[in-house]
């Protein structure tokens, strides 16, 4: 069973399928990040997801970043989740679950239906006796973020995500509707129809990857079709590291880490606070 203060996802998620909004999971790099993604949800009394993918947890480890988090939620009034992005191995997800992480990702995106739907049932079976989530995916999100690449973007077959969710029992599903990894460099097309036709064959609440740098208008269509929870990771990683090198080139005399760390800080929260708005959960706490 997961311990407090941290919730799961399915919890969250299951509200903002009913509420007909969509929960927040940003990508935390460090304790400035967790501060301020926190920060910002406390503020707009808002649920939230805190994620690390598995490149960061290499930068670091699972049992550190679960700290921060798990410090920080200790103070908080609004639920949090600890979230494992884009688990690439069944190791590496029993890691996290036995770390202490509330939600976890298999993602076998990459392989074929067979070997995805096999490998993401083998990590529902083993999170089920402790309650934990699971997250799968089915189509590819195009783009590179930490180990997470893909040269194109294969969208979900509506019948091939229903076959998934029976088979491997899933607690929410991301998909594959035109977003991508990383910084967009021409605003995508994304499918937005097929979020509606997939919500009207399954069940489980749906995720959208590659969120940083959609507009607000096409993040609101996605959630109006059907999406519970939208990823944010790159966009908070420039918002962190340019408010860095804003106050290091006008404090060139600056030598404590505290005091840019704080304004990088201050940036990431801004930013959590005006997607958390977007996405309709401030209030739903």
């Amino acid at each position: 069973m997961f311990s407090l203060p941290l919730t799961t996802s399915e919890r969250i998620l299951k509200k903002a399928q009913e509420g007909h909004y969509a929960v927040g999971a940003f990508n935390a790099e460090n304790m400035e990040m967790v501060q301020a993604i926190v920060s910002a949800a406390e503020e707009l009394n808002a649920p939230v997801i805190i994620q690390t993918t598995p490149g960061t947890i290499r930068y670091a480890s699972l049992g550190l970043y679960l700290a921060n988090v798990k410090a920080a939620a200790e103070t908080a009034k609004v639920p949090v989740v600890m979230h494992l992005d884009h688990g690439n191995s069944f190791s590496l997800a029993m890691k996290a679950l036995r770390a202490g992480y509330t939600s976890i990702m298999i993602d076998g995106s990459k392989e074929v239906f067979d070997k995805n739907a096999a490998l993401t049932k083998s990590v529902v079976d083993a999170c089920k006796p402790s309650n934990i989530p699971v997250e799968g995916e089915l189509g590819r999100v195009g783009g590179k973020e930490d180990d997470a690449e893909s040269s194109g973007t294969g969208y979900t077959d509506p019948d091939e995500a229903v076959e998934f969710v029976k088979r491997t029992g899933v607690s929410s599903l991301a998909v594959g509707v035109g977003t991508a990894h990383g910084i967009y460099a021409s605003t995508p097309v994304l499918n937005t129809k097929l979020v509606g036709i997939l919500r009207g064959k399954i069940d489980v609440p749906m995720v959208l990857h590659g969120a940083s740098g959609l507009s607000d208008d096409a993040v609101r269509e996605c959630i109006r079709q059907g999406i519970c929870k939208v990823n944010f990771a790159t966009e908070l990683r420039i918002a962190y590291t340019k408010a860095v090198q804003k106050y290091l080139a006008e404090n060139l005399d600056t030598i404590d880490p505290k005091k840019f760390g704080a304004a990088a800080r201050e940036a990431v929260k801004k930013l959590v606070m005006e997607r958390t708005k977007v996405l309709g959960c401030d209030g739903k706490a």
